[in-house]
């Protein structure tokens, strides 16, 4: 039965892999509002039924990569080393996707045409900034849990639940999380937006990404600082 599962979610990840990659393709080549829903699936040789069983929204197609983005900051943090802050275990993981070339850095060659594809289209200028609002409050409720509080501000759906035998830490509702995830979030996006503004005005991509790690660490440690001293 473990084997058989596991040969059916590797082949749940690669026909969404599939259908993540064809669509991409298309978007990048026609614009995202060009394409249809029932182009993609043609393509990826699936049905329309399949292709939003795997992405309910037309924008995650071309956004796919949130979901890892979400499971890769929870792993950092919950499984950060013994007397490491959340906060640190974020900046190593941010520094070390950038160094490491991950797909999900956001700097590498080629990826201004994904960026133009974006700001080309208000329904994903649109998704992202939900995303990024999401993003966000799954980093507060991960500060929370780390610190054992309730983070002040709504729920978010998308926040990762706390494991087993830890919900008993709750307290008080704290404002310290959710401050601490709008600063990384802006920290973040400043930096990556100054070098998105940098490559596509024709500089170099490997002094790009140099400038973006320095700039970066000096960002995420400011950030520290300030949510040391609130």
């Amino acid at each position: 039965m473990t084997e058989t599962l596991g040969l059916r979610e590797r082949k749940k990840r690669q026909t969404r892999s599939l259908i993540s990659d064809v669509a991409s393709g298309l978007f990048m080549q026609r614009g995202f509002d060009n394409v249809t829903v029932a182009e993609v699936a043609e393509a990826a040789g699936v049905s329309t039924k399949t292709v939003f069983n795997y992405f309910p929204r037309k924008e995650d197609l071309f956004l796919d990569r949130y979901p890892e983005a979400v499971e890769l900051v929870t792993q950092a943090v919950r499984e950060r080393a013994e007397g490491e802050s959340p906060l640190a275990a974020l900046r190593r993981l941010f520094l070390g996707m950038l160094r490491e070339g991950h797909p999900l850095g956001g700097i590498a060659p080629g990826y201004e045409v994904f960026w133009q594809v974006i700001l080309d289209s208000p329904a994903l200028r649109a998704r992202t900034r939900e995303l990024v609002e999401e993003f966000e409050g799954v980093l507060a409720g991960l500060f929370a849990e780390a610190a054992g509080t309730d983070p002040v501000g709504p729920a978010d759906p998308a926040a990762p639940a706390a494991p087993a035998g830890r919900a008993d830490r709750a307290g008080p509702a704290d404002p310290a999380p959710r401050l601490a995830a709008a600063l990384v979030v802006a920290a973040y996006r400043a930096v990556y937006v100054t070098s998105i503004d940098r490559i596509r005005a024709g500089d170099p991509v490997h002094d790009v990404i140099a400038d973006r790690m320095v700039l970066l660490e000096r960002a995420l440690l400011a950030v520290e600082r300030a949510v040391a001293a609130f």
